[in-house]
């Protein structure tokens, strides 16, 4: 399907963005918003969420689409390694909630969430110049709902 079968004017988007590591996670942020507004959505369709960090990221997607006339949600994070087993408890964690959401909602939620070993790798994927991550997230959101549609379309509903 095309892109041009489906009215971006119309199509609602939540960002649900992590406010732990804002240095890598507003970069973006700001990214995954100029893509959707790239695609023509309207800013005041496009609403966003900040929690505390990575790990509440899925409860708000949740929240996001059981209370919000939304297409879908774009997560935003970014989970830096350090010292102790909390990286792998916390990607493990937001991993799982958001391949749950996915699997038990009909509309879609993409998964920006940065899993790095250090800050420079985090830098490096937050920047717009080597391919911003948050930008990925909401084309690959704006895919699946183009996906989502032609589904539709083919089946009848």
């Amino acid at each position: 399907m095309s892109e041009q079968n489906i009215d971006w004017g119309n199509i609602k988007i939540a960002v649900v963005a992590a406010k732990w590591n804002s240095f890598i996670t507003d970069e973006m942020l700001g990214a995954a918003i100029h893509a959707l507004k790239n695609k023509g959505m309207p800013e005041s369709n496009i609403f966003v969420y900040r929690c505390p960090g990575s790990f509440e990221i899925p409860l708000v997607c949740k929240w996001c689409l059981e209370h919000l006339d939304v297409d879908g949600v774009v997560a935003i994070g970014a989970v830096i390694r350090g010292g102790t087993p909390h990286f792998d408890y916390v990607c493990d964690a937001v991993t799982s909630g958001i391949t749950s959401l996915n699997m038990s909602s009909s509309k879609p939620v993409s998964f920006g969430i940065l899993t790095t070993d250090n800050v420079e790798q985090a830098e490096e994927r937050a920047s717009v110049d080597k391919g911003n991550k948050g930008a990925e997230a909401a084309i690959a959101l704006c895919e699946m709902i183009e996906l989502k549609h032609a589904i539709a379309l083919r089946g009848g509903k």
